[in-house]
């Protein structure tokens, strides 16, 4: 079978259970008291990149209440500190799936195959798994509803050459594309980690990538999900689909004032009613760590 990747929430074909999850029991839910500044819940470190690491393995019953097996990091910009839930997971590699619609907006934009966000884009007229994803659309409509073949006639038109070379400045993931342009997202070989998706997060909602201004803000725009309080929320979905393995991905960044902390958690999944906890369980920990 041909493995799908998505951020959608509704069902796809493959609904086989996984049977390496493990069921967690519940425990205490860590007091916000102990948050992103607090001491007490873990040793701090030094990582490769200079930034602060705090191990808060104490929330991660946010997992296992749900029964799930995952990670979560989260990086505050400005303290430069990186809070890990799972940190062994954190740091491994996994196919991106639909996070990678990021990055894609963004290479599209500077190589002039889509003029901007705007700009229609056929999907091919052919039959998919998700009807929704049967209609043109522009950037900004497909990447709510993760259109994959809206995004496969963007990859198609960007290329592998240019492809390598934008990775390459992004500095995204293991970098690595093959020979399928418009599958390397969906079924590897591109892999990237939780830390890394933080860190290009960072850059990207601080328009710091070696990219354009203009393309920056145009991504940063349509990645927006929603406003409360002082708090703005931006992110993408994602999920790795194939008959031996589902994980799904939320990776996104919440400004608060002047502040910027940037997200993403990764779990295994079993079928397609999964899908929802990506957000809940990423929401209560972004709740718990006193960010949203």
């Amino acid at each position: 079978m041909l493995t799908q990747a998505c951020g959608y929430s509704g069902p796809l074909i493959n609904k086989r259970e996984m049977n390496r999850m493990r069921t967690g029991i519940v425990t205490r839910r860590a007091m916000l008291a102990l948050s992103i500044g607090g001491l007490a819940a873990g040793a701090f470190a030094r990582s490769p990149a200079g930034a602060e690491t705090l191990d808060r393995q104490d929330l991660y019953s946010a997992f296992e209440k749900h029964g799930f097996t995952g990670t979560f990091a989260l990086f505050d910009v400005s303290a430069n500190r990186l809070v890990l839930v799972n940190g062994k997971r954190a740091n491994k590699q996994f196919v991106p799936a639909s996070t990678f619609k990021i990055p894609n907006s963004l290479i599209a934009l500077e190589t002039g195959v889509v003029k901007d966000e705007n700009e229609v884009i056929p999907y091919g007229g052919k039959p998919q798994p998700i009807k929704a994803w049967e209609k043109d659309m522009p950037m900004r409509e497909a990447i709510v509803a993760s259109n994959v073949p809206v995004y496969q006639e963007l990859a198609r038109r960007i290329g592998l050459e240019r492809y390598r070379e934008w990775l390459a400045r992004l500095a995204y993931g293991n970098r690595e594309i093959g020979t399928a342009v418009d599958r390397f997202w969906l079924d590897g070989p591109l892999r990237i980690s939780a830390v890394e998706q933080v860190r290009f997060i960072a850059n990207l909602a601080q328009k710091r990538l070696d990219a354009s201004e203009r393309a920056q803000s145009i991504v940063r725009d349509i990645l927006r999900i929603e406003t409360r309080d002082d708090a703005v929320l931006y992110g993408k979905t994602g999920w790795y689909v194939t008959p031996e393995e589902q994980v799904g991905w939320w990776t996104g960044w919440v400004e608060r004032q002047d502040k910027v902390f940037t997200f993403a958690l990764n779990i295994d999944m079993r079928r397609s009613e999964d899908a929802p906890k990506r957000l809940s369980i990423g929401k209560e920990l972004l709740a718990e760590l006193g960010v949203l």
